[in-house]
């Protein structure tokens, strides 16, 4: 694989720790573990990711589009691709003949799924997906207790190879609501048909082997996030994100910098400007809160991200120089890191990244 960069900005993606994080989740779980690949692969790239993570012995996906599955489809031909959106009328053809499972959510995808392989006189697989308390997709409970009582009938043509739901506090293990929904989950398994049984997203699998069960799906923690707050990351960093100093210029103290003049020098200081900006996906919330990396040593932003622009105050680092790379991502300015300073989460901060600079693939951890 290229390791050079000769462009303004790179996106850098280390394969290798990809690969070393889904086998860190399974010996920490106990548990087989499936690929979350959805929204391109948290917007690192589905096709390597993908392919990285079958060599290191994946053989379930999850997507949460038709879309998407039908994208890694021609990339993984033997692998279970799982479809979290569920079923409509329209999306039976493609997801039979692509060989895709969908998740379904609802009696009405039940219904779906049963007549299409009534349909053609088959059975095909499907996982069965209930609510715990996240209230967002998955059966009910008053639906739940429907196919329970009617589950010859209403299961006719369907192999059920998942039964699964989703936590709403994993990142927070000391939330009750874990608990409350493992709980409800060990319930509704008992409703159900036997079948593998997967709870714990990235989040999940920090919990304890409890909370494991068959399978676990972990996104963020596969691309380096950590999935649980106030803890050491036990997983490695896979994205890095540099863009080069295009210009070095002296101010004096007093002087402002960039679009409101929300930054002001305090001292004489040196400003770097660097060829990222909002496009890029910085968030301008970031403006004067996130810090840049030049050598592991950090410098702060100073003032407002412009479109295609962020500037620095690089005062402290004497050595800086046109065409050094500067970190916004990374080793020393980690994910979270740039989530805290943009109010928001880990998962938006990768998925927001934008599609202007290249992807740079290697195979380091």
């Amino acid at each position: 694989m290229n390791d050079s960069n000769t462009g303004l900005t790179c996106l850098t993606v280390r394969l290798g720790a990809i690969a070393e994080n889904f086998h860190v989740c399974g010996e920490i779980s106990g548990a087989a573990v499936a690929g979350v690949v959805k929204a391109d692969a948290y917007g690192l790239g589905l096709a390597p990711v993908a392919r990285t993570l079958a060599d290191a012995k994946c053989s379930t996906f999850f997507v949460a589009r038709l879309e998407e599955g039908l994208a890694l489809r021609p990339l993984l031909p033997d692998a279970r691709i799982f479809v979290l959106d569920g079923v409509l009328s329209e999306s039976v053809e493609a997801l039979v003949t692509h060989r895709l499972i969908p998740v379904l959510n609802s009696l009405d995808d039940i219904a779906i799924w049963s007549g299409a392989a009534r349909a053609r006189q088959t059975v095909l697989d499907a996982a069965l997906h209930f609510d715990t308390g996240m209230n967002r997709l998955g059966l009910p409970p008053d639906e739940l207790s429907t196919l329970s009582s009617e589950r010859p009938r209403r299961l006719t043509g369907i192999n059920t190879v998942l039964v699964m739901s989703h936590l709403a506090c994993s990142d927070d293990p000391s939330a009750p609501m874990n608990e409350n929904q493992l709980e409800r989950f060990r319930a509704g398994l008992a409703m159900l048909p036997p079948a593998p049984a997967s709870l714990a997203a990235s989040g999940g699998v920090l919990l304890g082997k409890a909370f494991a069960f068959d399978l676990v799906r972990p996104g963020v923690a596969l691309y380096g996030g950590n999935p649980q707050r106030g803890i050491p990351n036990p997983f490695k960093t896979v994205a890095v994100l540099t863009g080069r100093i295009l210009q070095l210029r002296r101010v004096d103290k007093g002087e402002s910098v960039g679009y409101g003049a929300t930054f002001r020098a305090a001292r004489p200081s040196t400003l770097a400007t660097v060829a990222l900006g909002y496009a890029d996906g910085l968030m301008c919330a970031i403006g004067n809160k996130l810090a840049g990396a030049l050598d592991g040593i950090p410098i702060p932003v100073a003032g407002r991200v412009s479109m295609d622009l962020i500037t620095l105050d690089v005062t402290d680092v004497p050595s800086a120089a046109l065409g050094d790379e500067i970190e916004f991502i990374g080793d020393t300015i980690s994910l979270e890191d740039a989530a805290a300073a943009a109010g928001t989460v880990n998962y938006e901060i990768l998925t927001g990244l934008g599609s202007r600079f290249p992807r740079r693939y290697v195979s380091a951890t």
